[in-house]
């Protein structure tokens, strides 16, 4: 039993032309994998699609995307010397903006590779191999795939679907599809992967629970699509709530005991991982987690290098946090005076000497016993659908269109959260304790934008006056007197309104297809 990570470097070299395109239009290459010499057995199906789960097809949008476009483009943090980042934070971007850009073509580059496996599968697959082993591997490949369009559609709305990128050869050109009809695609992925993929499988491999899970989510994010007055849909929340629920009753998972070590390299894979991106050491820029590039100081980095970008929370972020609620804010983001022993260990431990992202920074290669651990392969394996988020997610489904609830599963599931947490259990769930937990639990997780976009559907006056009403400052924090003070001036915001929260298509792409630019047309 053998975590997914071990088997990857093996496939880092047959996918890494496919890793960083200019175009998401351009055909991936054509690989090993794909071969007709390749899908023979069982073992051979399991090596495609253990290749899915990280390096060079996610690295773009993991390292180019996801927490700039999850933390820093919803208010939870800042970086005052990088462009990109500066247009994301005052809601002043424009078509040339390289992490936009980034985000699109990384989610398009993992989508291209799953297509390939899915369709190498049903095409090539020996006729020896069980039709179960066959319907696992396509169910693992529509599993990521339709993670990737969820983000297309919380972040871009209408994009294109693409089942098969070898038709872009003859038909290069393509239209969006309307939102609607991508969230009918992912639920229609997602539900055939609950359907074939198993209970139990090696750590790192999503199973029914994690596409369960992942449904719920969907279902709660299009309940509010289209919808307005506050209302959702009743049928989708009941779809949510069945989803999440299964998973919260009949998983028998649960939740790590310590918050803190969710986001230690030596607890990867823990039962709460629902789907975590698989990373290794020593594979060289553009196949590894590089997120060590936000630490806040060389001497923590492996090879004392790296710390160029260190992400500050901001003021309106630090401001959710009560005084009972340390373990998180801890493990989420340090404070001038925090001690971090586990941080150059060898060292003596780390003090903060600032405000800035604390999650995700895991020390050196000494500290993680990775000797071929660099800055640009960090291994942590970061999760993009934790089983917390699955109980929130289900809370929020039985609240639904009601005002306020004291459902006792609702409750239940949402207090787990709590509890590990280490805060007092709340008697009463709205829609803002819902929303202020869930920012507070997966904070620099990539994951506040997704809940403002899921309100702003249905209640849009709400989503924008929670942009605008933000503190988006920075600021500074005083061990002593224990007072933080937001800094004055800075870049300022542009006012958010709903059009806000659809991120415009890369001028890049636009340019490759000018189709891009019409009316969204349906897909089904």
């Amino acid at each position: 039993m053998r975590s997914i990570n071990k088997i990857i470097i093996v496939l880092l070299f047959a996918v890494a032309m496919a890793g960083c395109k200019k175009s998401f239009l351009e055909r991936p290459s054509s690989s090993q994998i794909s071969s007709n010499n390749f899908y023979k057995t069982t073992a051979d199906l399991r090596l495609a699609t253990a290749s899915l789960y990280g390096g060079s097809p996610w690295w773009q949008w993991h390292n180019g995307g996801l927490l700039p476009l999850g933390d820093v483009l919803s208010g939870n943090a800042y970086f005052g010397y990088w462009g990109d980042l500066v247009q994301l934070y005052t809601r002043t971007i424009t078509g040339q903006n390289g992490i936009v850009a980034n985000g699109w073509t990384g989610l398009y580059n993992v989508i291209a590779q799953c297509n390939t496996a899915i369709l190498g599968i049903e095409q090539q697959a020996a006729s020896s191999i069980p039709a179960t082993d066959k319907n696992a591997a396509i169910a693992e490949a529509r599993f990521i795939r339709a993670v990737a369009y969820y983000h297309l559609a919380v972040l871009w709305g209408d994009v294109p679907i693409i089942e098969d990128n070898t038709k872009l050869v003859k038909q290069p050109l393509v239209n969006r599809n309307i939102v609607s009809d991508v969230y009918k695609f992912v639920a229609n992925d997602l539900t055939f992967a609950a359907q074939n993929l198993p209970n139990t499988d090696v750590p790192g491999r999503a199973t029914t629970w994690s596409a369960q899970g992942m449904l719920g989510k969907v279902y709660l994010t299009q309940a509010g699509l289209g919808q307005s007055g506050g209302m959702r849909d009743q049928a989708l929340l009941d779809s949510a709530k069945k989803y999440a629920g299964n998973v919260c009753k009949n998983s028998g998972l649960s939740l790590l005991p310590n918050y803190y070590n969710l986001f230690r390299a030596q607890y990867n894979d823990n039962p709460e991982s629902l789907f975590s991106l698989q990373w290794t050491a020593g594979v060289g820029y553009g196949n590894g987690n590089d997120w060590l590039t936000y630490s806040p100081s060389n001497d923590i980095n492996p090879l004392k290098t790296g710390a160029w970008t260190p992400l500050a929370p901001t003021y309106d972020l630090y401001l959710n946090y009560t005084s009972q609620d340390s373990v998180r804010r801890l493990a989420t983001f340090m404070l001038n005076g925090d001690f971090y022993p586990e941080l150059n260990a060898a060292g003596g431990g780390y003090t903060a000497t600032g405000t800035v992202m604390k999650k995700h920074i895991i020390g050196n290669e000494k500290d993680n016993n990775a000797p071929t651990m660099d800055i640009w392969s960090s291994v942590e394996h970061n999760a993009i659908l934790r089983l917390a988020d699955v109980y929130l997610v289900y809370a929020e489904s039985i609240l639904g269109n009601n005002a306020t609830t004291s459902d006792a599963d609702a409750l239940l599931y949402f207090n787990k959260v709590r509890t590990r947490a280490g805060v007092d259990p709340a008697p009463l769930l709205d829609i803002d304790t819902l929303l202020r937990e869930r920012r507070i639990e997966f904070a620099f997780e990539g994951q506040y934008w997704m809940d403002l976009v899921r309100l702003s559907y249905y209640n849009p006056q709400k989503a924008v006056s929670m942009l605008n009403s933000q503190q988006r400052v920075t600021f500074t924090y005083e061990p002593s007197t224990r007072i933080a003070k937001p800094d004055t001036g800075g870049s300022p915001v542009v006012p958010a309104t709903i059009s806000s929260f659809t991120i415009q298509i890369p001028s890049s792409e636009l340019t490759v297809d000018p189709k891009l630019a019409q009316p969204p047309v349906p897909y089904y």
